[in-house]
């Protein structure tokens, strides 16, 4: 397929959010890939684009040439491959309500509840639909395991020449080149192990599979992680770390517990840090809903935090089971903070303010920068009109 069109679904969209306020669907990292990525490799697209929100589209562009159009909240497996492969150009593929794929000429043309002249085919197999955000770490085991077979066929492995690094069940370890990994273990046991290029693992880390390490990321010394963890792309990881996914560019480099999270783009986590991911009573977590203006039950005993990008955490921060943190966001103080964060708060348990956006925008524009990433226009625009969509939710702001 030369050409694919990643779109969002609108009943997926509004249930991950805060993710989705910055990002389409597809660009959610599950496993070691973001679903864009997954779609591209499997299908060796040359082009990939998005149909988002219209705010989005000046980052993630659409392509304006016949293309294949594909559910940005769905994972693909093979059964799923083999069905879109075999997709006619007058057919739409559909699993019970769920469009799951169809071609169109033009962008104009698309309105995922209504195909005309699309005769519908049937998906009856199972699909892995990403429609909650908690879905993020719930899925992300058996989803690095995919993308480990995926990115590691018919390929060999780097390796390590430390002498001080043991590795359980070598066969399902893959390094890839330029990594380094000293003085740690790495236990593959239970599940495959990923570690991207450039990656750098420093001493007396402890590892278990599944986990995935993306390019240009580190582990700090003495790292505990534990299973179904993914680190992103240039994420800086420490302390202890249990079925956690790091989208990308984000540093917890210090001490402190994190569990049953996700963690969004360019945040910073203060020393000590602590998330919590049972509640004292293991009864199940509710978190903050979205699309319902209240909270709402996970059905999960285990669920941490849902942070969005650009939050910034002080030293010692503590966060309540099911807390959900809104983009740009800048808490610090003792006490936990409330369970909903609005995006640009700032402040902790004793009350918020608005973080202004000129401060913010000057926040985010030293943090890409200590990444090697310009804060350009295009994430200006869109950090701004988040700020609009997201006023309603900062209800201590006076002119409201």
């Amino acid at each position: 397929m030369d050409h694919i069109m990643l779109f969002d679904d609108p009943r997926s969209r509004g249930n991950l959010l805060p993710f989705t306020f910055t990002r389409p669907v597809a660009d959610l990292r599950i496993g070691i890939l973001k679903i864009s990525e997954k779609w591209q490799h499997h299908l060796q697209a040359k082009q990939v684009g998005h149909f988002t929100q219209d705010y989005l589209q000046t980052k993630f562009p659409a392509l304006t040439v016949p293309s294949l159009y594909l559910n940005g909240a769905v994972c693909p497996d093979e059964d799923l491959l083999a069905a879109v492969v075999e997709l006619k150009n007058n057919e739409s593929l559909w699993h019970q309500d769920t469009l799951l794929a169809t071609y169109l000429e033009k962008p104009e043309q698309f309105q995922p509840d209504h195909l005309p002249n699309k005769k519908k085919v049937l998906f009856e197999k199972d699909v892995r639909v990403i429609t909650r955000n908690w879905h993020i770490f719930q899925f992300n085991g058996s989803e690095i395991q995919k993308d480990f077979d995926l990115l590691t066929k018919r390929r060999v492995s780097w390796g390590t020449d430390d002498p001080h690094t043991h590795l359980y069940n070598e066969p399902n370890i893959f390094i890839e080149k330029g990594a380094k990994v000293r003085a740690s273990v790495l236990n593959a046991t239970n599940g495959p192990i990923y570690i991207g290029k450039n990656a750098h693992i420093m001493e007396g880390c402890l590892i278990r599979g599944p986990f995935a390490l993306g390019e240009d990321a580190t582990l700090s010394m003495g790292a505990k992680i534990r299973e179904n963890t993914t680190v992103g792309p240039k994420c800086k990881v420490g302390g202890e770390v249990s079925n956690v996914v790091f989208m990308g560019h984000s540093n917890k480099a210090h001490d402190g517990y994190m569990g049953n999270s996700v963690v969004g783009e360019w945040c910073n986590f203060g020393a000590n840090t602590v998330v919590s991911n049972l509640k004292n009573n293991h009864m199940p977590v509710k978190v903050w809903d979205y699309t319902k203006g209240g909270f709402a039950d996970t059905g999960l005993q285990f669920c941490g935090s849902m942070i969005a990008d650009h939050v910034k955490l002080g030293i010692g921060t503590t966060l309540n089971t099911g807390t959900i943190i809104g983009v740009g966001a800048n808490l610090f103080g003792e006490g936990f903070p409330r369970k909903f964060v609005s995006s640009f708060a700032w402040g902790g348990s004793a009350g918020f303010s608005t973080f202004k956006l000129m401060r913010f925008e000057e926040t985010a524009q030293k943090a890409m920068a200590f990444k090697g990433m310009e804060f350009n226009e295009s994430e200006r625009s869109i950090l701004q009109r988040v700020f609009e969509l997201t006023r309603p939710y900062r209800i201590w702001d006076k002119e409201f």
